[in-house]
């Protein structure tokens, strides 16, 4: 029995997909990480933790049937990105979706996302 946490499935995302602010319409980032229960944004400004958002995602009629989705979300962390220091990595945990939209999520997971998902010092999306 190795030492090994539990490992929530994860993804990079391979598909640049744009998040905006559905209550200011701002771009809060870009998807680059993806996981069953949360995600990942680029974002180019600094968003502070703990804040919860009202999220929309335009979506690709691959995966869906409608042209976005809105969800609940809760930003878990921020860090500035390791590689391009002008951009900044966020956390998120999704609060409150839908049934619907949780399966337009889980076929964005599947569609988009890659396998070869980074060792990182986060274990999980959201820590």
């Amino acid at each position: 029995m190795g030492s090994d946490k539990r490992k929530i499935t994860r993804r990079n995302f391979s598909y640049y997909m744009r998040v905006t602010d559905e209550v200011t319409g701002q771009t809060v980032g870009h998807l680059m990480d993806i996981s069953t229960g949360g995600f990942k944004l680029d974002s180019s400004t600094p968003v502070p933790p703990n804040k919860d958002f009202r999220l929309r995602i335009d979506l690709t009629s691959e995966v869906a049937n409608k042209n976005f989705m809105v969800f609940l979300a809760r930003s878990k962390w921020c860090h500035r990105d390791p590689v391009d220091p002008t951009s900044y990595n966020v956390g998120f945990q999704i609060t409150n979706m839908s049934p619907s939209d949780f399966e337009i999520f889980s076929r964005l997971f599947e569609q988009y996302g890659s396998n070869t998902a980074r060792k990182s010092t986060t274990d999980h999306l959201w820590k």
